[in-house]
């Protein structure tokens, strides 16, 4: 069909796609958290599952990291994503709204933005205007694609989880003729949970109301709408991890009960995550629930796909499950992903945390501390500096800070000082003076709920006693580290290593960085993302289009405390599990 009648409809509690009862299965998938040499073979798993449609979030914020300037090329190209997925065979559900949550840093909106406009996610007038110079840029690469012009794209979501977040009809309706002025023509959607307050404010006319969900599906059916269809856009069959937690699994019989329940129900489902892949560089979000919540860089959230494509009891479950609404044999599951053999290798240190530091320019000067976003700074690591003098018995105070601090007075660490935990460290008792270097690391912005565009750094100023230390240079460690080896006498027990390895067969590899405290980890100039020592996650995924034939080189950045190896180990290891099931 072509032309500009959408292919979806719905009527009547039931979806039409030209004119015929259709159910939706689907599963998501994001472009962005996967290699895109590996979009095919991940859009192929999820087709072998048995789904008819792909839903993938759009991250704002991975498109146009500076104001003004957009990307849609390489891993960035979107729209070479959604036309894989219709050579697969697939359906498109995409998901374009301003905001996406999705453990996302920043919950997607870029940072640039969320540090000028307060009022995030309404009718703001400075907000609405980025939005529109967003979309104007985007939609462009979205509106060829649909399924009214011969493309995959048949659903399509105005935003997300709305009525959690605020009440503001002007907005939704803005982005919902947004879209429609644009040239988008496919079915509309909003997605919100299963309280009636949530559904009230996320809806918004023209637009079918969807529910996200992991076991309510009796919630969902006393709640939709007569005429709409029932459809969960994100059935949770799995969960994501914090830091300082244990790894969340739900079981394969939890995931399918309710799945099961929901197709019963004559429902349609999107299941998050189908694959969840991996929160590549510094892009993985936090939560907060009176203290903030730094989320891993893994995202496999206990998938049917996971993180490596490897399938699971989830996948063939589902398989079952969907194979009854096809009318002929599913695709054969491909092959099972090949990997690395174990193996080992020395980490040598190049140079100390403040060799690093000091090696980057002066980026700006000011009485009090910048944050991040007056330096232009997205996430990682700033570092404040300034000569100081402090009385006898003192103590030094970082006021409002965003997120861990690493603590130096004249070369020597004083300690280490956290967004939610003891907020002071004491100064040598007998006074003196000397140059204070304050390393501060962004832990993740925030990506939902009130405090998502919190802004980073050192907000409220430092205090010595009573008064405030002024007059401060700041550096700005790139997230392309540049490896220098510094001239020193001695091993530094923190900051840059590397470590080499020979590779005859390229292929994916789990990385882990024992006797490591906490450190960012690059293979071959990409920042694979972060290891913590708290855990859960042990292993880092270093996927096979990054690695190389003949030699490869890790570089590890450690805030605290350098392990002596890197080991390449044959299976993932998230850590301690527990049975979690979102509501």
């Amino acid at each position: 069909m072509t032309g500009s009648v959408p292919s979806l409809t719905w009527h009547d509690g039931q979806i039409l796609r030209d004119g015929a009862p259709n159910r939706i299965l689907s599963g998501a998938v994001h472009y962005f958290r996967i290699h895109p040499d590996q979009w095919e073979d991940r859009l192929r798993r999820l087709a072998a599952m048995g789904a008819n449609t792909v839903d993938t979030y759009v991250a704002w914020n991975f498109h146009e990291r500076v104001e003004g300037e957009y990307d849609f090329t390489g891993w960035r190209d979107i729209a070479r994503f959604i036309r894989i997925a219709g050579e697969v065979g697939l359906d498109v559900f995409v998901r374009p709204s301003p905001y996406i949550c999705a453990e996302w840093s920043n919950g997607g909106i870029p940072f640039w933005l969320s540090g000028r406009v307060r009022a995030l996610r309404t009718s703001d007038a400075g907000f609405l205007s980025a939005v529109d110079a967003w979309y104007d840029a985007l939609i462009p690469q979205l509106e060829p694609l649909q399924a009214a012009h011969g493309g995959p794209i048949r659903l399509i979501q105005v935003e997300n989880e709305y009525g959690s977040f605020g009440s503001d009809a002007t907005y939704l309706e803005h982005l919902r003729d947004g879209l429609r002025s644009r040239g988008m023509v496919e079915m509309l959607t909003t997605a919100d949970g299963t309280l009636p307050d949530m559904v009230r404010n996320g809806s918004v006319a023209g637009a079918m109301g969807t529910f996200t969900f992991g076991t309510g599906v009796q919630d969902a059916v006393a709640l939709r709408r007569d005429d709409h269809h029932l459809m969960c856009s994100e059935l949770w069959g799995g969960w994501f991890d914090h830091w300082d937690e244990h790894h969340h699994v739900r079981s394969a019989d939890s995931m399918i009960g309710t799945v099961q329940e929901l197709l019963d129900e004559g429902g349609s489902v999107s299941v998050y995550m189908a694959h969840g892949g991996t929160n590549f560089g510094l892009w993985a979000g936090a939560n907060h629930d009176g203290a903030i919540q730094p989320t891993i860089t893994s995202y496999d959230s206990d998938a049917p796909i996971g993180e490596d494509g490897t399938v699971n009891d989830k996948f063939h479950a589902l398989r079952a499950a969907f194979a009854p609404f096809h009318s002929g044999p599913l695709p054969e599951v491909p092959d099972a992903p090949r990997r690395q053999s174990a193996a080992s290798a020395a980490l040598s240190p190049v140079a100390s945390l403040l060799d690093v530091v000091r090696a980057q320019p002066v980026a700006a000067t000011a009485p009090q501390p910048l944050s991040y976003e007056e330096l232009g700074v997205e996430d990682g690591v700033v570092a404040y500096e300034s000569s100081v003098s402090y009385p006898v018995s003192s103590t030094l105070r970082l006021l409002e800070l965003r997120d861990r601090a690493t603590v130096f007075l004249d070369g020597v660490r004083l300690g280490t000082i956290e967004h939610d935990g003891e907020q002071s460290l004491a100064l040598p008792a007998s006074g003196g003076e000397g140059v204070l270097t304050i390393v501060v690391e962004s832990l993740g912005r925030i990506n939902y709920g009130p405090y998502t565009g919190q802004r980073k750094g050192i907000l409220g100023g430092v205090l010595i006693g009573r008064r405030y230390a002024h007059g401060w240079e700041h550096r700005v460690v790139p997230q392309s580290v540049v490896v220098e080896r510094a001239q020193r006498d001695e091993t530094p027990p923190d900051g840059l290593a590397t470590a080499t390895f020979d590779v005859t067969d390229p292929a994916d590899a789990w990385l882990a960085f024992p006797g490591g405290a906490k450190g960012m980890v690059w293979l071959n100039g990409f920042l694979l993302g972060r290891y913590w020592e708290r855990g859960p996650q042990v292993t880092l995924y270093a996927p096979g289009p990054l690695w190389r034939e003949g030699r490869n080189e890790i570089v590890v950045l450690d805030t605290d405390r350098l392990g002596a190896r890197v080991e390449i180990r044959e299976n993932p290891d998230f850590g301690a599990s527990e049975e979690f099931i979102g509501a």
